[in-house]
């Protein structure tokens, strides 16, 4: 049984990833080609041909077909095998998975598990990432660790102060007591903690140029298994939200990461930063760009080590977890319910 949950959605690249050609990534351990095709709909296919197993993705497009640099087996968008050399009759069973896509909010998702399950609506939105009023920097960097113990990092902020010192974190983010509630009807995890007197980072000062100190929230979305979101809002100290109309005097950044597995033990980590201010100014978005990916980074390593030292560990290992660990926690529960929801049952024994 695999660790992630099966019958999800995944992000399985940018929009702006598959333009022209082949693009290869594994998800989920299922390793899949991407390509775009000439109405601009996004194709994923299993990236090994039916024939012997050659790798689609080291192949070519033509007219919207994969033609196999192996052998030349051509496969049309629904995986099925359209040429064969030497013959004009296909095999029936000549044909490669084809996986459900959708392209929302310039990300592209893919659905991973039974195909006549998957629903386009249950796709989480992060409409500020291709939204007016709105400037949004993004990359991707490699982790060779678990995806739980990224879900566990991003639902525990309080790391911020002690391994992003300097960058994003100062000494209110691991003070300061969270609240956390669980929606478990629509499997959410919210996180939340109001900084109202916090020391401005470099990460907000810089961009915003603020230079007092600040009222700092940060309130987080989970949507398990893949969404993250963090909604920050910075204001000078003292200047609290209206209850009604623009609150015109915060600055508002939204945090964005989608976590995908690639393998039982590496981790596709997306990070995404959108803010609503100096839309047009590419110096913040650099420096927005420069910090952000330092952060992942940060966090990158730290995760690698962790999972070598998670794999060296006896299995009784027992964890201590303190308030500071609910909404991580919670994340985990719903995590393992979803794992066990996605799980086909056992046949039982003799069917056929």
């Amino acid at each position: 049984m695999p660790s992630w949950p099966m019958n999800q959605w995944y992000v399985a690249a940018y929009s702006a990833d598959i333009e022209a050609g082949l693009f290869a990534r594994t998800i989920c351990g299922e390793p899949l080609v991407f390509y775009r095709t000439a109405q601009g709909e996004v194709v994923a296919l299993a990236d090994r041909c039916v024939h012997r197993r050659y790798p689609l993705s080291l192949s070519h497009l033509e007219d919207d077909r994969v033609i196999c640099g192996y052998h030349g087996f051509t496969y049309d968008q629904r995986g099925q095998c359209v040429a064969a050399p030497g013959q004009k009759r296909i095999p029936r069973t000549a044909r490669v998975p084809a996986f459900t896509v959708v392209e929302q909010d310039s990300l592209v998702w893919v659905w991973i598990g039974d195909r006549d399950r998957a629903d386009a609506e249950l796709v989480p939105r992060a409409p500020w990432l291709d939204a007016a009023g709105y400037t949004t920097v993004r990359g991707m960097e490699p982790l060779k660790a678990r995806y739980g113990l990224l879900v566990d990092n991003l639902l525990d902020l309080s790391h911020e102060t002690y391994l992003h010192g300097g960058y994003i974190g100062t000494p209110e983010v691991a003070e300061t007591p969270i609240t956390t509630e669980v929606d478990e009807e629509a499997n959410v995890v919210y996180v939340s903690r109001h900084m109202d007197d916090a020391e401005c980072p470099p990460f907000y000062a810089t961009s915003t140029g603020i230079e007092c100190r600040i009222t700092r929230w940060q309130d987080i979305e989970y949507h398990p298994p893949c969404l993250y979101l963090l909604h920050s809002r910075i204001a000078p100290a003292g200047v609290h939200p209206p209850e009604d109309g623009p609150d015109d005097e915060a600055f508002h950044v939204e945090v964005v990461y989608a976590i995908t597995p690639e393998t039982e033990h590496s981790t596709h980590d997306f990070w995404m930063v959108a803010r609503d201010f100096a839309l047009d100014d590419q110096g913040v978005s650099k420096f927005l760009s420069e910090q952000n990916r330092t952060v992942v980074l940060q966090d990158v390593a730290a995760l690698d080590v962790l999972e070598r030292v998670v794999e060296s560990e006896k299995d009784d290992y027992q964890e201590l977890s303190i308030n500071i660990d609910t909404g991580g926690l919670a994340a985990r529960r719903l995590l393992k319910k979803l794992v066990e929801a996605g799980t086909p049952e056992p046949s039982p024994v003799g069917s056929t």
